[in-house]
């Protein structure tokens, strides 16, 4: 199972949904924000006009009260104020209101009276902002909370002034407008905000999606077209439907697919009028050669009744004839492989003795030193004993070509199913650009350098043709002066394949 990273990086709708949606949230709550604070600030502000209006008034309707007010002790002034303080008068809103009162410091003691409406805390009112409100000549005002004696608390706006009784003194005079409606209305507006934005977000994610998915359609139709082109099914096209940018992509990418078959079909046909020319002139050329070898044998069998140098003639014809049917066999063996015609033949075979078959058929041409280290017992492996042979031929005789005079390891491991033939020469060696051209046909590392053995230029070509016929693989290593080593590995078992190498191409 992918990993949300894993699915947002494989996915360009969902990265490019995922994207917008983060961004527009991101905007949304921004904007929504915005929103809210200038509500938020205009409801306040109105609410503020409208409670220092309301203050202002209740204030001068309360001296005008007292102003025309009869009394004669301190009880018949408490009781006005009481009556004050139990029905706060109402102007400009129906908003709930407090009232407190509380004398000034200078009041004559037989006159000093403090009170509030309603059981209020009297700690509601700050003692800086009663300073505040003695001190100023103007209203005041400020944020403030509503506390009541039973521990009930809202949210208000506090205002303030001064209230003067003729022969009393001076009274601090506060009304209190709570603002727990506005608090709810603030908050009804932000759910609303919030459901808004997160409609509008999943909106627009949604709408994204589709519209991408649409646009998106094309291109996944494309991948899918080329991937089927690159599966072998030149004829699949990509369906078109508008005349908009995505359908001038569709026709283009018809118009390449198109051009692709016919250049396909140009190579294939190239390749197949090549691997017949090759397997045709090889086939004719068996007669003739064949014609010439058995007269070139018999000049051969009489040379010794011939001048020096016709005879010398006559051994250098039977070496390049031999040479010539070794080019054919490999040219046949080259256009099999082409043809994908190629079989293996699997039987039970003992690698070791491969091998040591190998080493004897070369060794007695000179006096050459091959090493040879392979376990003491069998290794048996299905192949088919021809290839491997041919294989082995080709890197041990490759190995003799190049050795300078030094002797050769050839070294046999094995896992439970895998095994490796190693053969390491000492001698020039190749550059390490050399090593993707070592099993291209016809290459060689020097072509004006004089081979022992006489090579047709295929053989490390066909040997890892036949390596690979076997699921199998030669792994190369070599340096300038220091020699090469070349290592086949195949599976022990028919059908198997390659988990590990016995023999590192690289030298300890």
């Amino acid at each position: 199972m992918k990993s949300p990273f894993k699915a947002w990086r494989a996915s360009l709708v969902f990265r490019v949904t995922t994207t917008i949606v983060a961004l527009s949230g991101v905007l949304i709550w921004l904007l929504g924000s915005a929103l809210y604070n200038q509500i938020s600030s205009g409801i306040f502000d109105e609410k503020l006009q409208l409670s220092i209006l309301d203050a202002q008034s209740t204030s001068r309707n309360t001296q005008l009260q007292l102003t025309f007010s009869q009394y004669q002790d301190k009880a018949q002034l408490k009781a006005i104020f009481a009556d004050i303080l139990s029905v706060p008068p109402k102007t400009y809103e129906s908003a709930a209101r407090e009232l407190a009162i509380f004398a000034f410091a200078n009041t004559p003691s037989k006159y000093k009276f403090d009170g509030t409406s309603n059981f209020l805390d009297t700690t509601s009112i700050q003692k800086d902002f009663r300073k505040k409100t003695r001190e100023s000549k103007k209203t005041t005002w400020e944020r403030t909370t509503i506390k009541y004696v039973d521990g009930k608390k809202e949210p208000a706006i506090i205002v303030g002034d001064d209230l003067t009784i003729k022969g009393a003194g001076k009274y601090e005079f506060y009304v209190l407008f709570s603002l727990a409606q506005q608090m709810r209305t603030m908050s009804l507006i932000l759910n609303y905000l919030w459901l808004t934005g997160i409609a509008l977000t999943f909106l627009i994610g949604l709408i994204t999606f589709f519209v991408l998915r649409r646009l998106i359609s094309p291109i996944r139709d494309a991948a899918r077209v080329a991937e089927e082109l690159t599966a072998g099914n030149l004829d699949l096209r990509m369906d078109i439907h508008g005349e908009d940018e995505i359908a001038s992509l569709g026709y283009s990418f018809n118009e390449m697919a198109v051009s692709l078959q016919q250049q396909i079909s140009r190579l294939e046909n190239l390749s197949k009028l090549q691997q017949r020319f090759v397997s045709d002139v090889s086939h004719e050329l068996r007669t003739p050669l064949t014609t010439i070898r058995m007269a070139s044998q018999v000049i051969y069998s009489a040379r010794d009744n011939f001048e020096t140098t016709v005879g010398r003639s006559a051994e250098l014809l039977i070496s390049q004839i031999e040479r010539f049917e070794s080019l054919l066999t490999d040219l046949l063996e080259v256009s099999r492989f082409d043809a994908q015609a190629a079989v293996l033949e699997i039987e039970e075979t003992d690698l070791t003795s491969l091998v040591k078959e190998t080493i004897d058929y070369l060794h007695p041409s000179q006096d050459r030193i091959i090493h040879l280290i392979a376990p003491e017992s069998p290794v048996l492996v299905d192949v088919d004993p021809r290839r491997i042979k041919r294989i082995l031929r080709n890197l041990i005789a490759n190995a003799v070509d190049h050795r300078e005079e030094k002797s050769i390891d050839v070294q046999i491991a094995e896992t439970e199913n895998e095994v490796s033939v190693g053969v390491r020469d000492y001698g020039v060696g190749f550059n390490y650009t050399d090593k993707k051209l070592l099993f291209e046909r016809f290459w060689r590392a020097d072509s004006s350098r004089a081979r022992t053995t006489g090579g047709t230029g295929l053989g490390l070509s066909i040997a890892l043709e036949d390596a690979k016929l076997h699921q199998g693989d030669i792994d190369v290593w070599g340096e300038r002066g220091q020699g090469a080593h070349f290592v086949l590995t195949i599976p022990k078992f028919a059908g198997g394949s390659i988990q590990s190498r016995p023999i590192s191409a690289q030298p300890e």
